[in-house]
């Protein structure tokens, strides 16, 4: 239990202000010559996927035992093998076949990874993106222009774009994190110079957020994504009954699941911690729903240290009261919360276009269904209402 009136060591949860909930360092390139096999077959998802001839090569992949990983190499080991697993589950998904078994020679490493990493054995929004990105020039800034991906499903542009985006974004939100957390404590303290200061900073980081956010189209077109980007993404854990996955996944020779099919969410935006941590900190409450249960989910989805900060945020008492009493601070609080909604309006104009309006011509698909395997365009109305509702 952190104590209400210490200031929180951002640094002690893996927080950066320069890069917030990004890695403190830049993801590793590349493992060590022992596990060559698994870097070069996932050099080569994919032309494997468009041959769909990944399911053969992966039941052959020979992997060394798991020690020889060094301790800085298992977010890239997880973010191979993740990547590996969703390419040989949905390969096929076009020809309407899913077979919804994961080969032992991949499952068992993933499985014994994940204890490592501490993520599920899927792949999630931290393999996705936050450790999925190099730096074009090493000394240039981690943003859109100086950033490229790492790992691919079937390549492209517009795979790489949707991934570049998120973390852009997670790079600017850096200085919004920590504007947040010391507003609050400012709030804790009474102090409100300090924290209409915080307060302005946080507004200028998220109008940086927002901008990264605003440039999605730019190089992601709606039906490239839907088609050939989001049908990877998705995870094994839904509400749709016609799913291929509905009852889960097997993963083969993992002997603590029993034999038994095991059910995780596919990755979605939704695992950032960035809007869960603001929300906390502002005071935006959102009604128990299908999706706010959803929200609550997505906390084992992120890194350890980032879902405790969360929690520690919401454990202490929200800016909002404090704001709503100290008429100096409305405007300031205020432009925070619309700086919030439009993103969330934004976010929902996006969910619109890219999936929603788009043509479902599969069960594995769906148009109604986030990535993350909930309904979502009513969700994300209501969130919209009550971050609206949020002003003082």
């Amino acid at each position: 239990m952190h104590d209400h009136g210490v200031p929180l060591r951002l640094q002690a949860f893996d927080v950066t202000p320069t890069r917030g909930f990004l890695p403190p360092n830049d993801p590793l390139t590349r493992l060590n010559p022992a596990f060559r096999e698994l870097e070069d077959l996932a050099a080569e998802l994919p032309a494997l996927l468009a041959a769909k001839q990944l399911r053969p090569r992966l039941e052959k992949l020979h992997l060394p035992d798991m020690r020889y990983l060094y301790d800085g190499e298992y977010e890239r080991a997880h973010m191979l093998a993740a990547f590996l697993v969703h390419g040989c589950i949905w390969e096929n998904w076009q020809d309407n076949i899913v077979v919804p078994i994961i080969p032992e020679s991949i499952a068992r490493f993933i499985v014994e990874v994940s204890k490592k990493t501490g993520h599920p054995p899927v792949l999630s929004y931290v393999s996705y993106a936050l450790h999925n990105w190099r730096r074009i020039n090493p000394k240039g800034p981690i943003e859109l222009g100086n950033i490229a991906l790492m790992q691919y499903f079937l390549g492209g542009l517009d795979e790489a774009w949707f991934t570049l985006v998120h973390v852009a974004m997670e790079a600017q939100a850096g200085r919004a994190i920590f504007a947040a957390v010391r507003a609050q404590e400012a709030a804790m303290a009474g102090n409100a110079d300090e924290c209409e200061m915080h307060l302005s900073t946080l507004h200028a980081a998220l109008m940086s957020v927002n901008a990264v956010f605003w440039r999605m189209p730019e190089r992601c077109d709606p039906y490239i994504y839907f088609n050939r980007v989001r049908p990877w993404i998705h995870g094994w854990k839904t509400t749709v009954e016609d799913s291929p996955v509905f009852h889960g996944v097997m993963y083969e020779g993992v002997a603590e699941y029993g034999g038994k099919p095991q059910k995780f969410r596919g990755e979605t935006g939704a695992q950032s911690s960035i809007m869960p941590l603001l929300d906390a900190a502002l005071g935006v409450v959102h009604k128990p729903s299908m999706l706010s249960e959803h929200l609550l989910e997505m906390h084992e989805y992120m890194p350890k240290g980032h879902s405790a900060l969360i929690t520690a945020v919401e454990g202490r008492p929200a800016m909002r009261q404090y704001a709503a009493h100290h008429v100096d601070l409305h405007d300031v609080f205020n432009y925070c919360v619309s700086e919030l909604w439009a993103f969330r309006k934004k976010h929902l104009e996006y969910a619109a276009t890219y999936i929603y309006g788009q043509d479902a011509g599969d069960d594995a698909n769906p148009t109604a269904v986030g990535t993350g395997g909930t309904s979502f365009m009513t969700s994300l109305k209501k969130h919209l209402d009550e971050t609206d509702r949020a002003k003082v």
